[in-house]
């Protein structure tokens, strides 16, 4: 690496480690305010605190995460752990019974009726919010040496799809988008468009990284109802974030190939999908919009998903790669500059807030320090890291 892309790249950490530091702070992982979790936001955090090497602090999000959100609402009648399990037993398995989302409002009542803008802000549980966050105890496991949080997440899965995934009218397995914080109800019966594709390239994860003698749920049942689901669904998409999804699942999925990945008929579909829905959102120059009419969490989800997508394209660059594949591919990478430009943008903002970055501040910025240091959400370890250290995050 030259000496100035090695500069970029300590200035990118240390600015990515002041993101994380205030969100430590903000948030009460650090500090006396009191604990505020969100678990998208979280699972990204996670992975920015062990590319950062701060294995201790990611110890402390998980264990907090599980004691927030793995339980009850302090303004719900209902206490205690989601999973209903007391003591050693709800220590043991802390995801259980599933995570909540961390929304500001409760959950809908039983006979209250369906309002789509206030169900925005009502908790529950979301399946692609879980699968995050089953990818982020996956990282933690490898990354920090901690492999009972691989049996962690593999307990989140079989949970998940289980409730989640229901037989239809006509006995085909139907998905609900978003579940009550009990599991027990639909809240939003329609279907993600690419949740069975997170659930199932999560599970490949999940299983292909489970220590030995680890006990735990195979996946295997979880990974047939996901597929079943999958089949046949269309995964393109104009919405930046979602873009910037299918391209790191098209990473993930690259990385649990061991041979000839490049000819892969689902990695195919995933960078065809990508590379249209990618072009289609460029016909709009989305960028060019004034900043109210812009969100930085969805443009910086795409800018993630484009380092995912030179990660790829490194990974396949002496592989034999089927055609369409290497077309769909080209397509993407020719666009990879859009990344360095989406972080600079609202870096830049983050520096000097605006309203609109306030309004999703922690969100915003997590994500923002992925796109720094990507290596962290991105790239799967080898497994064999020391357990976390006694380091801290504290204000710099």
């Amino acid at each position: 690496m030259d000496a100035a892309r090695l500069a970029d790249a300590r200035n990118d950490r240390a600015q990515a480690l002041a993101l994380m530091r205030a969100f430590a702070q903000r948030t009460g992982l650090e500090g006396d305010a009191p604990p505020r979790r969100y678990l998208w936001t979280d699972a990204f955090a996670v992975c920015n605190f062990l590319a950062l090497d701060e294995h201790a602090a990611a110890a402390r999000l998980v264990a907090q995460v599980h004691d927030v959100l793995g339980a009850h609402r302090p303004d719900d009648p209902r206490q205690g752990p989601l999973s209903g399990l007391v003591g050693e037993a709800a220590r043991r398995h802390p995801t259980q019974g599933g995570l909540r989302i961390g929304k500001p409002l409760p959950e809908r009542a039983p006979d209250a009726p369906y309002e789509p803008a206030l169900e925005w802000e009502r908790d529950g549980q979301y399946f692609h919010y879980l699968t995050r966050w089953m990818h982020a105890l996956d990282q933690y496991a490898r990354h920090a040496g901690a492999p009972d949080a691989n049996r962690w997440a593999r307990e989140l899965a079989r949970t998940a799809v289980r409730a989640f995934v229901s037989a239809g009218d006509d006995g085909a397995p139907r998905m609900a988008w978003k579940m009550g914080i009990a599991l027990d109800r639909p809240l939003v019966a329609g279907m993600g468009q690419h949740d069975p594709l997170d659930g199932l390239v999560t599970c490949l994860q999940l299983r292909a990284h489970t220590p030995p003698a680890s006990g735990g749920p195979t996946l295997a049942p979880e990974l047939r109802t996901l597929a079943a689901l999958l089949s046949g669904t269309s995964l393109r998409s104009d919405d930046p974030l979602a873009i910037g999804g299918l391209l790191a699942d098209a990473y993930r999925l690259a990385q649990l190939l061991d041979e000839r990945p490049g000819d892969d008929a689902l990695l195919g579909l995933l960078l065809a999908a990508a590379a249209a829905g990618l072009a289609g959102w460029l016909c709009d120059h989305p960028l060019a919009r004034p900043p109210a009419q812009r969100l930085a969490f969805r443009e910086l989800g795409l800018a993630i998903g484009l380092l995912a997508a030179a990660r790829l394209w490194r990974l396949l660059e002496h592989a034999p790669v089927a055609a369409p594949v290497r077309h769909s591919l080209d397509q993407v990478i020719a666009q990879v500059p859009l990344a360095r430009r989406i972080s600079r943008h609202w870096l830049a903002v983050a520096l000097d807030p605006s309203p609109e970055w306030c309004a999703h501040e922690d969100i915003n910025a997590v994500m923002l320090a992925t796109c720094l240091v990507p290596e962290g959400w991105l790239d799967f370890a080898d497994g064999t890291a020391a357990p976390p250290r006694a380091a801290s995050v504290q204000p710099g």
